[in-house]
């Protein structure tokens, strides 16, 4: 019994210690930009464009060819293609993005973020 009562107190003893860890301050900096974009300017669910990962040829196949084709930007390098009615940006040969653009409102940037210093 006397082996028990010592395992529960050197227990008790690694909880106590842990919760102190836990609850030293840590600090964090951390830096970006907060979008907040209109909820009138989001996307349907339900209109039919290219989903994430679908490759190039599997886009040409559903959609047809775009109508103008941009050049690769950047590393990894990003190509946009845009149709009639909405844009697709790829990565590498899979899509990121598929966008329709509009005359939305503007989107805002939020200072609630800590600033690098």
């Amino acid at each position: 019994m006397k082996n028990k009562a010592l395992t529960v107190l050197g227990l008790m003893a690694a909880l106590v210690s842990a919760s102190a860890w836990a609850q030293q301050s840590y600090t964090q900096t951390t830096e970006g930009t907060v979008l907040d974009v209109p909820a009138d300017a989001r996307q349907p669910a339900t209109r039919n464009l290219p989903t994430h990962t679908m490759s190039k040829a599997a886009v040409r196949r559903e959609f047809g060819p775009p109508e103008q084709v941009f050049a690769p930007v950047g590393d990894p390098p990003i190509t946009r293609w845009d149709y009639p009615d909405f844009r697709v940006f790829f990565e590498y040969d899979l899509v990121l993005h598929s966008v329709v653009p509009g005359n939305f409102p503007a989107i805002s940037n939020r200072s609630q973020l800590t600033p690098a210093r």
